[in-house]
């Protein structure tokens, strides 16, 4: 087994990754197609490739638990039944543990606090690819390298990968949260209500996951502000669906077992669609003419025929793939094009933000690189 080194058990606020559970992206971006409100640009009669097949929408909390027109003490108890009904989960246990939740003002301030300024990829890039973020991946790839390659082998995504996202996430295991994640998402299914049905349903999420893995203490257990947890930052639905024991000890371990948090992080990918051995994106060129492409999400719907069709193609070496869309980004020389893959979708799982995505992959491109073969 093996086991986090004690510096990294830190527990300062991280305020930007939040993931594995479509919960806020990293810094204020500029926005991506997901949110625009164009229509999909594609051409009348283009045959589009199927999408990249999804695990089921985590569940949500029914409206008598949410709707903030019902009395907060009415709603908090329609949720004790909801858990209780929904997964078994001992009704005494979930008035006990709620009566030791606490409102936290500065959660909420958290989740509202406004955008300074909307960062262009060249502005965003240097916040997770810089030395302190790549000679930290290389140690730690090579420090676990053993275990890393195991999970590689087994699930088909790289160790870089999962180091990568390791790095974003957490800063390696140093910045994992500071907040009680129980305070953070009563305080968010009760006090929240645009948000309010995905968090108490990630609260009622917790009591289960309480249930499968009960050497977690609900009262001490430390996370996001919006209630991410470990090494990987992941939300209590996704700890209970794709979390994985991965030292046979019995147990999965998020916070602290390092084999645990990496055949997770890669479980995670492999069910949300990843490709072995495919890639993530290529460098694409943009014809002169070309109209702005405008795609409705980052499914690789596009044959790559159509896409050069209407302008788009990868540039000369670099890697393709049956279907891709395209990523354009504002780059220090001006507008990068990029083709954006399958496995460029997969990533976008973990955290919605494109360039979230991009720098994910191109981190653990200079990790594998800087890392080198096993001696």
């Amino acid at each position: 087994m093996i086991r986090r080194p004690a510096a990294l058990l830190s527990t300062t606020l991280l305020s930007f990754a939040l993931s594995a559970c479509a919960t806020p992206a990293p810094p204020p971006v500029a926005p991506d197609s997901e949110s625009a409100a164009e229509a999909p640009q594609a051409a009348a009669g283009a045959a589009l490739l199927p999408k990249v097949p999804q695990p089921p929408e985590r569940p949500v909390a029914p409206p008598e638990v949410t709707d903030p027109a019902i009395p907060r003490e009415r709603r908090i108890a329609a949720f004790v039944e909801y858990t209780a009904d929904t997964y078994g989960v001992d009704r005494a246990l979930v008035r006990e543990v709620l009566a030791q939740a606490q409102r936290r003002q500065s959660i909420i301030d958290a989740m509202n606090r406004p955008a300074e300024a909307v960062k262009q990829w060249h502005e965003y890039r240097p916040i997770f690819l810089n030395d302190a973020r790549i000679d930290g991946g290389i140690a730690f790839y090579r420090q676990h390298r053993e275990a890393l390659e195991r999970v590689a082998a087994r699930t088909g995504v790289p160790a870089e990968v999962i180091v990568a996202i390791i790095g974003v996430e957490t800063s390696y295991g140093r910045v994992t949260g500071n907040y009680r994640v129980l305070d953070a998402l009563y305080t968010l299914a009760f006090d929240y209500p645009k948000r309010a049905p995905f968090f108490a349903g990630e609260l009622a999420q917790l009591f289960a996951l309480k249930k499968e893995e009960p050497q977690l203490d609900l009262l001490a257990l430390k996370g996001s502000y919006a209630g991410a947890m470990g090494l990987g930052q992941f939300m209590p639905s996704s700890y209970r669906l794709w979390a994985k024991d991965g030292d046979g000890d019995g147990r999965r371990d998020l916070l602290d077992n390092l084999e645990d948090v990496f055949a997770s992080i890669a479980n995670y990918f492999v069910v949300h669609g990843w490709d072995r051995g495919g890639p993530v994106v290529a460098r694409a060129s943009r014809d002169a003419d070309a109209e702005d492409f405008v795609a409705d999400g980052w499914d690789p719907v596009y044959p790559l025929s159509e896409l050069a069709a209407r302008g788009y193609r990868p540039l000369p070496g670099e890697p393709v793939a049956e279907g891709a869309t395209v990523l354009t980004l504002q780059g220090a020389a001006g507008p990068e094009y990029w083709l954006a893959y399958r496995n460029f979708y997969v990533i976008t799982r973990y955290n919605r933000s494109p360039m979230y995505s991009l720098s994910v992959h191109q981190l653990s491109q200079a990790i594998r690189d800087g890392a080198g073969p096993a001696r």
